[in-house]
């Protein structure tokens, strides 16, 4: 299990008189994420949703409050829980100049995964996600859709407990995301538990078991889909945030 405890996350910055004021990105935040189980984290841009991923990847630190994977710390325990977590953001960078077959290989052996293991591996991924046609290919001259492919390729090769996806799904045309999409159904089934940012409220709708709805920085609904609309009396989970929000809608 994922346990996030109270996170508050800080940042300086000048306003227009350049004094230093304080941005709380994140205010007292707390849920979990269970093996078997899809959490979509939801909100507009500069939600926080970003800003908390990163921490709960370990990229990040808090001002205050913990995040715990299966009662593991990062203080004490960072390597051994990077092992356990895949991080996926939109935006990953991946090394241009090689070809997913070279990066899917570096990543294991940075894993440590044993030679023989992370050959099958890799000859798995490449047939599940259709590569056979670009897995020699330079990164660099792949599409937007097949780079997102090397770059979840990349997260499955050290056979991760958890996934942490940041907008992995933004700028997709419909069939990429749905490849997405269709992997995180099958690795659900497979028992990970899966952290899955995005602002397209219909697809969160559609995959999520659970949600958490944050509006600048703080969690104004949790729940699954269907408690969420029950409560806001609305059809669609875009309608319930603007109703949980109320006037406050220039977010």
């Amino acid at each position: 299990m994922i346990e996030i405890k109270n996170i508050v996350k800080e940042f300086n910055k000048l306003d227009e008189n350049k004094k230093k004021i304080k941005i709380l990105a994140d205010n007292d935040i707390s849920f979990e994420v269970n093996e078997g189980e899809v959490v979509g984290l939801l909100g507009p841009n500069g939600a926080g949703k970003t800003t908390l991923l990163r921490i709960i990847a370990g990229i990040m630190n808090p001002n205050k409050g913990s995040v715990k994977i299966d009662d593991k710390d990062y203080k004490n325990n960072e390597l051994e829980i990077k092992k356990m977590i895949s991080f996926l953001s939109g935006n990953t960078k991946l090394y241009k100049e090689l070809s997913p077959i070279e990066l899917m290989t570096m990543c294991g052996k940075y894993y440590n995964v044993d030679e023989k293991e992370l050959n099958k591996r890799i000859d798995s991924i490449v047939k599940r996600f259709s590569m056979e046609k670009f897995k020699n290919q330079r990164i660099g001259t792949l599409s937007t859709g097949q780079t997102q492919r090397v770059g979840i390729a990349r997260c499955l090769v050290h056979n991760p407990k958890y996934y942490i996806f940041d907008e992995a799904t933004s700028g997709l045309d419909i069939i990429s995301s749905k490849v997405i999409l269709d992997f995180i159904n099958e690795e659900k089934k497979n028992g990970k538990g899966i952290l899955y940012s995005t602002h397209y409220m219909e697809e969160a709708e559609n995959i999520c078991d659970r949600v958490i709805l944050l509006n600048k920085g703080r969690v104004i609904a949790t729940g699954t889909p269907e408690e969420i609309l029950k409560k806001t009396k609305t059809d669609n989970l875009r309608d319930a945030f603007f109703a949980l929000i109320g006037d406050d809608n220039n977010a």
